[in-house]
């Protein structure tokens, strides 16, 4: 059974077990499913890979090639620091272009294939047609994260009202959690679904993915046992039952009236 088949049957399976009051995400057994379906593949690239995470702080800086700077400064603000907050990482503004080892580029349709090209190093990088804003990320050879790209045509992605979520899930997904599918649900790497800002489910993959448990490099099955530990104390501590209500005290949240 593919990993995909499994967690649409594990949905339907717990959909109809009435006695249970909670969400069908909130299963630890959908939770470890969707883990590895989001954190060990990759949408353009088939197969398993490893884990891949930053041991280093995270160092972003914004290049500006389109308006409103002070806005997308401020919205990418409030995301890091979100991202920060669940993850117990440290992710911030880095103090120079120099010092940085995450870039976002807020850039245009017109050049935004230009820009792709520089800040990936790439000079044949073509984004998918289909594709509304990317991210990039290279790892070490142990698999620890050392650098990552994201490049928003700020025009192109207003225009599939999609600014906000550009900016959560490319900076997200550029944190180690690369892949988007649509059976992972609610979730900001459903392209399937409205979520733009990060869900409960979300802020989990994020707090298992930085587990200091769960080391860059590492498969399938050596996740599982550590996540099925961890899943167990955050389901009787009350962790994955109040994720929800907890992801959705963050001023990007407020910001957007929600």
């Amino acid at each position: 059974m593919t990993i995909f088949k499994g967690i649409v049957l594990l949905i339907a399976l717990l959909s109809v077990q009435a006695s249970k009051a909670e969400e069908a995400w909130q299963s630890p057994e959908y939770l470890q499913l969707t883990f590895v379906e989001v954190a060990l593949h990759n949408e353009y690239r088939p197969g398993e890979f490893g884990v891949r995470k930053w041991l280093k702080p995270v160092k972003v800086w914004l290049v500006h090639h389109a308006d409103e700077q002070e806005k997308h400064t401020t919205l990418t603000r409030y995301h890091l620091q979100h991202l920060a907050q669940i993850t117990g990482h440290a992710v911030g503004f880095a103090s120079s272009a120099a010092d940085a080892n995450m870039i976002v580029i807020f850039s245009e349709a017109a050049q935004w294939q230009q820009d792709l090209r520089t800040v990936s190093g790439n000079p044949n990088m073509q984004p998918p047609e289909d594709a509304v804003c990317m991210f990039g990320s290279t790892a070490d050879a142990g698999q620890a994260l050392k650098r990552a790209w994201v490049v928003i045509p700020v025009d192109h992605a207003q225009s599939h009202r999609s600014l906000v979520s550009c900016i959560v899930e490319e900076i997200t997904q550029a944190m180690g959690l690369p892949n988007d599918s649509e059976h992972v649900f609610p979730s900001v790497f459903n392209d399937k679904t409205p979520e733009a800002l990060l869900t409960g489910l979300d802020a989990l993959l994020l707090k298992m993915l930085y587990l200091p448990a769960i080391k860059p490099g590492m498969h399938a099955a050596q996740v599982r046992p550590i996540l099925a530990r961890q899943l167990q104390q955050w389901q009787q501590d009350g962790t994955i039952e109040q994720a929800e209500q907890s992801v959705r005290r963050s001023p990007l949240y407020e910001m957007m009236g929600f």
